[in-house]
């Protein structure tokens, strides 16, 4: 199967079955979440994996979206509330370390964060760091659908619920988007076997001369 063939595969599953995904596979879908693209390379976000099904459950409560709790596992994505000097300066000794060389080499770039970031203020930050956390949920569905493990995002869950109970705000994050993990219940799932249908492609891209 192919990237296209495998994107033409997944779709927002509505209902899941009792299948888990392995530890093996999740942490595949993790690693390349880890690899997205990310401004500036900083990361500003992270992703609490969560398969307690308790925990999914009150968290769910309320919400038109029953894949919080029905799915194998719930991801997270959450992003830093603000940016700090602290943060650059791990980040800038984080790269000094794993590249083998002096700090004092990174001094340009290090400049070039804390004059960039740290002149906007916490909530453009936010937003900032809210997209790049989206940039890592794409590639966490596509890793799924590589795999062939079924997802859905989610956006209408209550943020004060999840701040609460995963305790976010005293890490500094706030929750942004969910992705769903699972297996579709093919029978149940009306969804599952109908034709994806998107734009055609040459009304979709649309081509400057």
């Amino acid at each position: 199967m192919n990237i296209i063939e495998n994107l033409e595969w997944r779709y927002a599953t509505k209902k899941f079955s009792d299948q888990k995904v392995s530890t093996e596979d999740l942490n595949e879908i993790l690693q390349a979440t880890n690899l997205s693209a990310s401004s500036t390379g900083l990361q500003p976000y992270r992703v609490l994996v969560m398969e307690n099904e308790q925990l999914r459950k009150e968290l769910g409560e309320g919400s038109f979206n029953s894949q919080i709790s029905q799915s194998s596992h719930l991801l997270v994505f959450a992003a830093y509330d603000k940016v700090t000097l602290e943060q650059i300066e791990t980040y800038i000794s984080h790269i000094a370390s794993e590249r083998g060389i002096l700090e004092d080499t990174l001094a340009d770039f290090k400049a070039a964060l804390v004059g960039g970031l740290l002149s906007r203020t916490d909530e453009e930050n936010f937003h900032w760091a809210a997209r790049q956390a989206y940039i890592g949920l794409g590639t966490a569905l596509i890793a799924a659908a590589e795999l062939k493990i079924d997802s859905t995002p989610m956006e209408g869950f209550d943020i004060e619920k999840f701040d609460s109970l995963l305790q976010l705000k005293e890490k500094g994050l706030r929750p942004v988007v969910l992705l769903s993990l699972g297996y579709r219940d093919a029978v149940n799932d009306y969804f599952a076997n109908l034709k994806k249908v998107r734009l055609p492609l040459d009304e979709f891209a649309i081509d400057v001369k």
